[in-house]
């Protein structure tokens, strides 16, 4: 047969942006582009510059807006413009969520029931970044939404349904109401490592009558076969050429030993930017934990299904029974990462450092259905949280995500120019399409449910858990509050238009991708300059009425 090579990332582009390429600064040496790319000034405007900023400078390094501003938070600063030598095209925006699981795109679905589930993390997937599983739910439905993420995009699928020479028609229409495909290989033993011997496919039984016929009267024995050790891109070229739906991969003694879908074909094409495992090529999924001791039973379930990235969910991260979890996954599970928090101190950092976490998740009573700070006097402003966190976890080489009071495209660029790898959102997510719940209308809106975790609704569910509480407690004290968010379309549309947004923010900036913007921040080549409230006045929509808008945006 005829093998040739195809890019397994293809060369097509969204409807919404093309593709991404990752970032060439990942284990180079090499100095970032914006300071090789600076215009050459004459003699006498170098000296005019110099004499200027020895009376005062164009604003603030990141260190010294922090000083000089305790208590930052997103809408208290904005970024100073730098000069453009690229399109926001060339923007690369790959970044780390934990130590080992990298994205193309810096976005991160809280684990909250109104927003993460399995048809909104399989999208985040889609799109680039990564979608966290909540874990208000019973063990076995946690364990089939990640099942359900993992299994909607494959690239060799080592483990597919076989059946023997004694099925019937009916087992194969079973399967096919039941998990909703066809397409099964039919070996002498019925499992895979065993000779395969023909597919039976929804063409093979669409016009057969009796049920009770054997599999061996109508499946196809001429079939189309790869041979054992080669590449995910010979296998696509062969499937492509021979207009097939699905490819069996075999071994010399004509052994089944993987499967390739003409679905999963078609998704790598639609989606050149997804998230997925660099050996299955599934999609990325992770889940969220408590620290109960029912918890630890969870996790096993969750590494049963091959989830990615572990995050125990808590409202304060630094604790021992947090520690004590953490160091069980490690040692138990190595191959998953996981993420401690939530935390907003250094100090707070480093214990669940030494814990073994792979990634901190940062903030603490800033989103926007969350009242702890005003309940508990306990938490920090979000912006030097972030700056603060990621500062001391860098030396560790420990992504932080920053999680909470995102309301806009600018407050993402602005978390991610303060250190953060990440941003987690909860609200802007929820009007989505792909969460879940039911849309109503209010005042002519159409609007989806949307609650904090620590709401009276969510914890009679069991989420206070994650502040700490015994179930017997009788007295629970509520830390968030229930709400709604208004319709934001499907999230293939959404995301899209953030992560543009967040392009063009960073070629604003002069940056062509997140690892520069960080040793920018850090190096005080990117400047800041402080907001009064008049100046946040300034810089929103003023002095106009009926205003038109996407509903994507909101004023920053």
């Amino acid at each position: 047969m005829q093998q040739m090579s195809l890019d397994e990332n293809g060369t097509s582009k969204s409807p919404a942006f093309g593709h991404v390429p990752f970032s060439p600064e990942f284990g180079s040496k090499k100095p970032p582009s914006y300071q090789e790319s600076q215009p050459e000034l004459s003699q006498k405007l170098q000296e005019a510059l110099r004499l200027h900023n020895n009376t005062g400078s164009d604003g603030f390094t990141m260190a010294e807006l922090i000083k000089e501003s305790p208590g930052l938070t997103f809408d208290d600063f904005l970024c100073l413009p730098g000069h453009i030598h690229f399109s926001p095209e060339d923007v690369s925006t790959s970044t780390r969520v934990t130590r080992n699981v990298r994205l193309k795109c810096p976005f991160v679905s809280s684990p909250m029931d109104t927003v993460s589930e399995t048809n909104l993390a399989v999208a985040m997937a889609l799109q680039g970044g990564i979608g966290i599983v909540h874990y208000n739910c019973p063990i076995e439905e946690q364990a089939m939404m990640v099942r359900s993420v993992k299994r909607y995009k494959n690239g060799f699928i080592n483990d597919p349904l076989t059946m023997g020479t004694n099925a019937t028609v009916k087992d194969i229409r079973n399967i096919k109401f039941e998990r909703g495909f066809s397409g099964i290989p039919i070996t002498e033993s019925g499992k895979i490592g065993s000779k395969l011997l023909g597919m039976v496919c929804t063409r093979d039984i669409d016009f057969v009558g009796d049920d009770e016929l054997p599999v061996t009267e109508v499946m196809t024995r001429e079939l189309v076969v790869a041979k054992e050790g080669c590449t995910l891109s010979q296998a696509n070229e062969l499937m492509k050429s021979s207009k097939k739906g699905k490819l069996p991969i075999v071994n010399e003694k004509g052994e089944l030993i993987a499967l390739i879908s003409r679905t999963d074909l078609l998704k790598n094409r639609d989606y050149p930017n997804c998230s997925v495992d660099k050996t299955s090529k599934q999609l990325l999924c992770g889940a969220a934990v408590g620290t109960r001791e029912s918890d630890y039973e969870r996790v096993r379930a969750l590494a049963a299904e091959h989830v990615d990235v572990i995050i125990i969910d808590s409202a304060q991260g630094d604790s021992t029974y947090q520690a004590q979890m953490i160091r069980f996954i490690k040692g138990n599970f190595p191959h998953i990462d996981v993420v401690g928090g939530n935390v907003v101190t250094s100090l707070q950092a480093a214990h669940l450092i030494q814990a073994g976490c792979d990634g901190l998740r940062c903030g603490m009573g800033v989103g926007s259905i969350c009242t702890t700070q005003e309940v508990m006097a306990c938490g920090r402003p979000q912006a030097v949280s972030i700056y603060q966190v990621s500062r001391f976890a860098k030396q560790f080489d420990i992504p932080v995500i920053a999680d909470g009071g995102i309301r806009s495209p600018g407050h993402i660029m602005k978390a991610l120019t303060l250190g953060a790898s990440c941003v987690m959102m909860g609200s802007m997510l929820a009007g989505t399409h792909e969460a879940p719940g039911q849309w109503f209308y209010r005042d002519g809106i159409r609007m989806k449910k949307y609650r904090g975790m620590g709401s009276k609704e969510a914890m009679e569910k069991g989420s206070s858990t994650r502040y700490l509480m015994s179930e017997q407690s009788t007295i629970r004290v509520e830390q968030g509050v229930s709400g709604a968010v208004a319709d934001k379309g499907t999230l293939h549309h959404f995301l899209p238009h953030l992560h543009m947004c967040l392009r063009q923010a960073l070629q604003d900036v002069g940056i062509k991708s997140l690892m520069e913007l960080h040793h920018g921040s850090e190096a005080g080549f990117v400047k800041f300059e402080k907001r009064t409230a008049a100046a946040q006045m300034e810089g929103r929509v003023h002095t106009v009425q009926h205003v038109q808008s996407t509903g994507f945006g909101a004023p920053s």
